[in-house]
């Protein structure tokens, strides 16, 4: 959704940063086939912590449903 093969990795990075101050949800950004772009012991478990507690589930390939889970924009 945001347009670029690799904007997921930046995005959740950029947020992550910024989380701790602006509470920013850095760990809902997932890359375009369900998955999780951050490297472990570089964030991939907080991230994959944090959407389990929220309630998202993964498969056995550490992949999310994106037909269950995508979020599509706010409807007006």
């Amino acid at each position: 959704m945001a347009g670029n093969r690799r904007a997921a990795r930046q995005i959740a990075r950029i947020l992550h940063s910024c989380s701790r101050k602006e509470k920013l949800p850095w760990h809902r950004v997932i890359n375009r086939e369900g998955r999780i772009s951050l490297a472990r012991q570089q964030g991939y478990d907080d991230q994959k912590e944090l959407l389990i507690n929220e309630g998202i589930i993964f498969d056995p390939s550490d992949k999310i449903n994106l037909d269950h889970f995508l979020w599509h924009g706010h409807k007006v």
